[in-house]
């Protein structure tokens, strides 16, 4: 059941360097992160899976020298569109036109609209619209590595332009926004792991307006 996978899961703070995840949960994390819902459905970012042990040495020492990074067999890195181009947005409304094999009026409208609205915009309010919807798919991700029984842990604490040129993703015209270790959690050493989830009541995190 889901809502036991996600008690399951938590931040791991140590992970088992001996043990890798098998390609095919790596690939379900991904897709599920693929197939996540964004604004206009515009997927305005990418994962960026990076296994290289030199690489992720690297990105270590510019995320607080946190040792999931090197320790987790995976680190998924969640890169935002750096801004709303025509071209860009044409490409994602051409695939859907090609996909479905047809056009229609109100579609092509609302073409129009985003390329009207959003286009023109200044460059980091497309950047922060873009990197929300990377946490839709960050979001989805965690939870279809909890489904998986794969360790996971969510980390803003890195520096996204020094992760940007160890990436080269400046070039590719994306900025990182956050990144995600994946592994199997080493419980001894691990203070977190014992440790009660504690959230707040439901009574004082959902209000109901009938």
């Amino acid at each position: 059941m889901l809502l036991d996978k996600l008690n399951w899961r938590y931040a791991t703070k140590k992970m088992d360097p001996t043990k890798v995840v098998p390609d095919d949960k790596v690939e379900r994390i991904l897709e599920a992160a693929r197939l996540a819902p964004t604004s206009s459905g515009l997927q305005p970012y990418e994962v960026i899976v990076v296994t290289n042990p030199e690489v992720r040495a690297r990105i270590r020492e510019v995320a607080w020298n946190q040792a999931q990074v090197t320790d987790g067999s995976h680190l998924l890195v969640f890169a935002a569109w750096d801004n709303y181009t025509p071209e860009r947005i044409n490409m994602m409304f051409d695939l859907v036109n090609k996909e479905r094999g047809f056009t229609n009026e109100g579609w092509e409208n609302y073409r129009q609209m985003l390329l009207n609205t959003y286009v023109p915009r200044d460059p980091e309010v497309n950047f922060q619209h873009a990197a929300r919807q990377a946490y839709i798919g960050f979001g989805l991700a965690l939870t279809a590595a909890a489904f998986e029984g794969v360790d996971a842990t969510p980390m803003e604490g890195f520096e996204p332009d020094k992760v940007d040129e160890i990436l080269g993703l400046r070039e590719r015209g994306l900025r990182s926004v956050t990144i995600m270790p994946l592994g199997y959690r080493e419980t001894e050493g691990d203070w977190l792991v014992n440790l009660k989830k504690v959230r707040r009541p439901k009574d004082s995190f959902v209000s109901v307006v009938a």
